[in-house]
């Protein structure tokens, strides 16, 4: 019998990385990494991980297809690390099925917006040092975020020093839309190149005329200097 029980449990033991401890929370397999030193986000996680907290490490970017094969995912902790990248596809293969995404405490100061398509989770961004623009105004507007760490999203860089160091939610509610400075600059920007190739058509056209007059001019001077039909005739 201890040697049937043995059995039983080396093949989950065996699957859980070696800086991690794996267990069993409220019937669902966990894995544990808190606290460990992890500078990037282990490979070899357990395929049937429900929860997993890799907070409190050195973590420092979430790569492409990272969590991919945990098809079975639904809470995801990654905060207290030095996460400052997120690429676009991290969260891709899990999105649909995960409730909880912990962001919080790290260096993130932007976030692309597809990183978060289809992600149904409640999502914690709190206390990073976020650069307030349009890109992270969208991300507000598209993501689910947990009520109780809104205020705590705070602009640590913004296009204005007004906005600097109050949470973006209260700059948003006083009327403020990054998005359309966004678009009010791409249409100055449309606009002066736009002038500058009118001002270039009309200079060459200008140079054209000119040059072609000049041309006129010289072979009127030439036809005048040649000896009249008249005067042969004589």
């Amino acid at each position: 019998q201890a040697f049937f029980c043995l059995l039983l449990c080396v093949p989950w033991g065996s699957s859980c990385p070696p800086s991690c401890q794996c267990t069993e929370w409220a019937g669902a397999k966990a894995v544990l990494c808190s606290s460990r030193h992890l500078e990037e986000i282990p490979k070899d996680i357990p395929k049937d991980a429900v929860f997993l907290k890799l907070d409190a490490n050195s973590i420092t970017r979430i790569p492409s297809n990272a969590f991919r094969h945990l098809s079975h995912l639904e809470e995801l902790d990654l905060s207290r690390n030095a996460i400052e990248k997120i690429d676009r596809a991290a969260f891709k293969g899990v999105a649909a099925g995960l409730r909880t995404l912990d962001l919080s405490s790290n260096r993130i100061r932007s976030i692309p917006k597809e990183a978060l398509l289809a992600l149904n989770a409640k999502l914690r961004l709190a206390n990073n040092p976020w650069h307030c623009e349009c890109a992270l105004q969208e991300v507000l507007w598209e993501a689910r975020l947990d009520p109780d760490s809104v205020q705590d999203i705070t602009c640590h860089t913004a296009p204005r020093e007004e906005y600097v160091g109050k949470p973006l939610l209260q700059v948003l509610d006083a009327g403020v839309n990054f998005c359309s400075v966004r678009q009010r600059t791409t249409d100055v920007a449309m606009f002066i190149t736009m002038f500058g190739w009118f001002a270039m058509v009309i200079v060459y056209v200008i140079c054209y005329v000119r040059h072609n007059r000049e041309d006129t001019c010289k072979h009127m001077e030439y036809l005048k200097s040649l000896p009249s039909t008249q005067g042969h005739a004589e």
